[in-house]
């Protein structure tokens, strides 16, 4: 029973963490284009500095991954809520490109370590229903986004507050998660009590099927975060809010995460991933044709389509490649944010250059904006096309194959 319930305190404390995470990443949406205004910045520098959050996660991803087996999980988390203050506290105060660069980076490193530990410990004290409870410990990065994308709502667009206020609101739940994770133990990974050697999981890692996955992941974090920390500027001139379209679409994230039990029994994880790429899709395309309050129903598509990309891509390696162990769940992770981070300023320069296009065109200022958002997305959705070729084959591969089974050889209550 104390087993049990020490499982639980982890897994709740986890997706507190994650909440965190999440809300940089909505707050972050926000004021992006503040930062823009109130520094003189580009979008191209904007991007830059919006993507240094997704090199410090992968950074962090990288490196932790092979650490967790060695320094144990709680040094990680450890890490991940120093990181989150100090990063915090340089934005608040950031007079620079550079300090917010600086700021940034830090959330990055912190929301990375978040990631690193918490991924495997999922995995581990859920080792039965990996793709379940990995979906729904992820339906709270989506659930963290409609916490902070309505924060930011109420104190910028309702209370008129600043940014740094806004920024402050972190530290709460931050401090949180921090005293909760340094009083509780940890397992050892899943890996490690299956006497799997580390050698195994490094010649794992290098396998095609681990590849090919790795390749996918870049297209499918570049398809839902890419076009998520742009929503602001995607959306600006489509007649309602964006962060209100930001919130809408990760409450139905979050909602789909929530109920993913019921889809991984009747579709399995590559069935899900191939459903994910069409209706991401549909949905950017429908986006970036529409206007008002229809905006709400294409987004209400593109979340369907993006709500089981992230959880299903970590569950169908863990499942399938199990040997890969936390290192692969990492490595995994550390590719997606790395192709959110190089993709973000490809995006701002995108919409930069369609912008001035328009512009020479004669729109004026509102309608340039409108068509740069419009034509930006279309770009965009060249990923996802390319996802559901990839999934086709993933899903005719492995549609009737069985779930790989690890043995554990060490007793899995065992803590570091």
């Amino acid at each position: 029973m104390e087993n049990l319930i020490q499982s639980k305190k982890l897994f709740y404390t986890s997706c507190l963490a994650l909440i965190v995470t999440a809300m940089t990443f909505a707050i972050r949406a926000k004021i992006m284009t503040m930062w823009g205004t109130d520094f003189k910045l580009t979008g191209e520098q904007v991007g830059l500095i919006a993507g240094t959050a997704f090199w410090g996660f992968t950074l962090a991803q990288i490196i932790g991954g092979p650490l967790i087996d060695i320094v144990g999980m709680r040094k990680i988390l450890t890490l991940a809520f120093v990181g989150h203050l100090l990063g915090v506290a340089v934005t608040i105060f950031a007079t620079s490109f550079w300090t917010l660069f600086l700021g940034t980076l830090l959330i990055g490193i912190a929301n990375g370590s978040v990631e690193a530990a918490c991924n495997p410990l999922v995995a581990t004290i859920y080792s039965t229903q990996k793709t379940k409870m990995l979906n729904r410990f992820h339906m709270w990065f989506p659930g963290g986004n409609v916490i902070g994308g309505l924060i930011a709502y109420f104190m910028i667009d309702a209370l008129h507050l600043s940014w740094q206020a806004l920024m402050g609101v972190l530290l709460v739940p931050a401090l949180i998660y921090g005293v909760l994770f340094l009083t509780q133990r940890f397992p050892q990974t899943e890996r490690a009590a299956s006497g799997i050697s580390y050698k195994g999981m490094l010649k794992a890692c290098v396998g095609p099927l681990f590849i090919f996955m790795v390749l996918c992941m870049f297209l499918t974090a570049s398809t839902e975060l890419g076009t998520s920390q742009w929503i602001e500027a995607l959306l600006k001139q489509v007649g309602v809010s964006a962060i209100l379209v930001f919130v809408f679409i990760n409450f139905i994230m979050a909602i789909g995460r929530l109920f993913a039990g019921p889809v991984v029994h009747r579709l399995n994880p590559a069935g899900m991933l191939l459903f994910s790429a069409v209706f991401a899709t549909l949905g950017l395309f429908w986006l970036s044709h529409a206007s008002g309050y229809e905006a709400f129903a294409a987004a209400a598509v593109f979340a369907v389509g993006v709500c089981y990309f992230w959880p299903t891509m970590l569950g169908f390696v863990s499942e399938y490649i199990p040997e890969t162990g936390a290192l692969g769940l990492n490595i995994m992770g550390g590719a997606g944010m790395l192709s959110v981070a190089i993709i973000l300023p490809f995006m701002g320069s995108w919409y930069d250059g369609n912008k001035a296009k328009a512009l020479q065109q004669g729109a004026d200022q509102v309608a340039a904006e409108l068509q740069a958002g419009r034509d930006t997305m279309m770009t965009v959705i060249i990923l996802p096309v390319i996802l559901i070729v990839a999934f086709l084959f993933l899903f005719l591969k492995f549609r009737k194959k069985s779930k790989v089974s690890l043995t554990q050889t060490q007793p899995a209550a065992q803590t570091i």
